[in-house]
């Protein structure tokens, strides 16, 4: 392979696209046949549809192997997925398991090392360098946001502070104190964040912060920009979700921000009908499936992530990118019979400078019809400007615009800043949910 990379890349990211298919052919070849051998629930799978690890001779033929999804990984909960001995094992972490058991996600220390790297590339490319000084704001713990963020930072070279969710007041201390160059949290909280600091009587323009990096909930171009303008600095989106490794799938690279590259070499990437499960062509919206490459602990063979995307060709680097997720098939709500995802409602919101981007969806039953109520926050020093009419007369207006342009009904609460639900440590709730299941 021709070692044609710039300064602080590693040479599969400005490679041929012959070189990076070739690579992930061999790999895959070796993915699913480490999955077949030592994974039962692989092999029982494989073997119901006739199809064994030596019928892949192309990449395309990967789209003849079965789908796999949450309900695998439940079904054969804790370890049943693990494709080596526990005694290989060195690091376990656990989703939540708020909508039944907890997803649980095994690796090699070989697997640790490959994160690590994919991590230290992703702060890389999306702008970070290893003299910077990395607030890590991330949960630690189970949940992957944190050590992946943690030992990325370590192994590009910059110094991590390990400050984990919460405690806001604390993070806005961290930040005036030890000046971190650059943050990694949810964008939700970033905006958290940047409330506390107005509270506190602080401009976030003025503080150390030149560049975010958010991942682990869907976010809007337009909540960059507002990211963006608050700080002053770049807002960076990152991929990735535990089942497949954590975060540093896929990460935006800080030139182009035009969405995610995937980290090729170590993922496949596909997008199938989220209904039917067919394979769609690179460009077309659908549901983004993966298939790791190289994990040794637990390998997934097309993964449904839930998410919706489309596959892009390269533009900073070779790989192909994925466009910012809209949503996930899993969220999309039905309401009176039209789709509603929330990103739609955000993408409304935020269309009103007046507005904040804090928001949350409440559906419920009025009868035997579906009743939705979007709860919106006016700006605080807009406040006393608008009034409680300036207030009504905003609420009709985005609930005419919601109707017109997404085509449901609404009732649209503007409230005051601070009223409506703040994340302090995890993913945004934007949906609540309160009808019969």
């Amino acid at each position: 392979m021709a070692d044609n990379t710039k300064p602080g890349l590693h040479p599969i990211e400005t490679a041929s696209r012959d070189e990076i298919s070739a690579l992930q052919l061999q790999r895959l070849k070796w993915s699913l046949s480490h999955s077949y051998q030592n994974v039962a629930q692989y092999r029982k799978k494989f073997d119901a549809i006739g199809i064994h690890p030596e019928d892949l001779k192309q990449l395309s033929d990967l789209a003849k192997f079965p789908l796999s999804d949450k309900k695998d990984l439940r079904d054969n909960y804790p370890f049943g997925m693990f494709a080596v001995p526990m005694t290989d094992v060195v690091r376990i972490h656990a989703s939540s398991g708020t909508t039944g058991k907890p997803t649980v996600v095994g690796y090699t220390k070989k697997d640790i090392d490959m994160w690590a790297d994919l991590m230290a590339r992703s702060i890389y490319a999306a702008g970070g360098r290893r003299e910077d000084i990395v607030l890590v704001s991330y949960g630690y713990g189970l949940f992957t946001g944190g050590l992946g963020a943690h030992y990325g930072s370590e192994r590009l070279g910059a110094a991590v502070i390990p400050m984990g969710g919460g405690q806001t007041e604390r993070q806005v201390q961290l930040i005036q104190d030890f000046k971190p160059t650059i943050i990694m949290v949810t964008p939700s909280y970033m905006l958290v964040i940047a409330e506390e600091m107005v509270r506190q009587g602080i401009d976030p323009k003025t503080c150390s912060l030149k560049l975010g990096i958010h991942g682990a909930e869907p976010w809007s171009l337009a909540m960059r920009s507002e990211i963006e303008a608050i700080f002053d600095c770049d807002a960076v989106d990152i991929y990735g979700l535990s089942e497949v490794m954590g975060p540093g799938v896929a990460c935006e690279c800080v030139e182009t921000k035009d969405g995610l590259t995937i980290w090729e070499d170590h993922f496949y990437p596909e997008i199938i009908d989220p209904i039917t499960g067919a394979p769609l062509p690179d460009g077309e919206m659908g549901e983004l499936v993966f298939t790791s490459l190289s994990k040794e602990a637990m390998p997934v063979i097309r993964y449904r992530t839930r998410d919706l995307t489309r596959i892009l060709p390269g533009t900073a680097r070779s790989m192909r990118r994925i466009a910012k997720i809209t949503g996930r098939s899993d969220d999309m709500l039905i309401i009176r019979g039209v789709n509603v995802f929330p990103s739609q409602i955000e993408e409304q919101i935020l269309k009103h400078p007046e507005l904040t981007p804090v928001y949350q969806l409440h559906v419920d039953k009025d009868g035997p019809l579906d009743k939705l109520d979007v709860y919106t926050e006016v700006r605080v020093e807009l406040l006393a400007k608008l009034g409680r009419q300036g207030m009504e007369n905003l609420g009709k207006q985005l609930q005419h615009n919601i109707k017109s342009l997404i085509g449901v009904t609404c009732d649209v609460h503007v409230v005051e800043e601070g009223k409506v639900e703040r994340t302090l440590v995890g993913k945004a709730k934007r949906v609540v949910d309160k009808r019969p299941k």
